[in-house]
């Protein structure tokens, strides 16, 4: 059989959920609700940390870095679901595709190490509070972002890399909302063992890695609650990494699903689901779960709420 390169191919077809148009426009319209909430909690979470000087802690500091990230994700995927949800073009060309590919490890083997960094900011916290601003300095807090991101994308550059210079068989309809890994190695002729070997150890060292760093500082955690011996201090230890937790809880529930299994058990109408619930609807839920869980975030936003509606009262005043 004559191999094809996936260069040759000028498009894809992404496929949604169903061929029902009445069902794509709700579809759109929940996509659509979706999106608008998760840009405005997290760009709300990014503001309330640069503009409140009570949030200028390191713990603060990787909440608005993940909401960046967050912010970042989803952009990345709603714009072409929303896209191929109410347009009768259901195609996306090669570079679009490369792209969106390219991003999808980046950010998501980034935001992996990310929350990684956070565990250990959370037993920081705990272990050793009096030192904690010292131990967590801002040099440190940004090496750690800058290492999460330079990280994911280094290692997205070898995966995209591998992954676009696959044989095909010459079918370009994707199934999926967007250019993913599964629906994509589904679409190769023939996936040689040394391409797998390479998938499993990449997606090993990026995502299991830096569960069992989480897994291993919530154990440091859990240890250093107990040396607590006030009720109100173990309270107190389990609501400064309850968010988190919850967090990481979301994220290492989904993505593993999809990405550490064997190629052969993909099943990919299921796997649509799960994808999207990862790269549209948690980036939604965690400004939520990290304000609502928080009293200074919730200070904050009254605050800067108030300072809203004082400024109205004085423009209305002069007029």
């Amino acid at each position: 059989m004559e191999e094809k390169n996936f260069t040759e191919l000028k498009e894809f077809i992404l496929l949604c959920f169903t061929a029902d148009l009445q069902l794509q426009r709700i579809l759109f319209l929940v996509f659509l609700i979706i999106y608008v909430f998760c840009l405005l909690g997290n760009i709300t979470m990014i503001f309330l940390v640069c503009s409140d000087s009570q949030l200028h802690t390191p713990m603060y500091f990787f909440i608005g870095s993940l909401s960046l990230l967050d912010l970042w994700y989803s952009s990345v995927f709603a714009p072409k679901i929303l896209m191929i949800c109410i347009s009768e073009d259901k195609s996306i060309s090669f570079a679009g595709c490369l792209a969106q590919f390219f991003f999808t490890g980046g950010l998501g083997f980034s935001e992996c190490y990310l929350l990684a960094a956070m565990a250990y900011d959370c037993y920081v916290a705990i272990a050793n509070p009096l030192l904690y601003f010292q131990a967590m300095s801002p040099r440190l807090c940004a090496s750690l972002v800058a290492a999460s991101y330079f990280g994911g994308f280094l290692n997205s550059a070898i995966i995209t890399s591998k992954t676009f210079t696959l044989s095909f068989c010459g079918n370009n309809v994707i199934n999926g909302f967007f250019c993913d890994l599964p629906p994509l190695v589904k679409l190769a002729c023939d996936v040689k063992e040394s391409y797998q070997a390479m998938l499993y150890f990449t997606l090993a060292s990026n995502v299991i890695t830096p569960s069992l760093l989480i897994l291993v500082s919530y154990l440091f955690i859990i240890a250093a609650i107990l040396n607590i011996f006030s009720i109100q201090g173990h309270l107190k230890s389990f609501s400064t990494c309850g968010s988190h937790l919850t967090a990481v809880t979301l994220y290492s529930g989904s993505v593993p699903f999809i990405y550490s299994r064997p190629i052969s058990s993909y099943a990919l109408k299921w796997d649509k689901v799960v994808s999207v619930f990862y790269t549209v609807v948690i980036p939604m839920l965690n400004p939520l779960i990290y304000s609502l869980r928080n009293k200074d975030v919730k200070e904050a936003l009254r605050k800067t709420l108030d300072r809203v509606k004082l400024s109205q009262l004085k423009i209305l005043g002069k007029q």
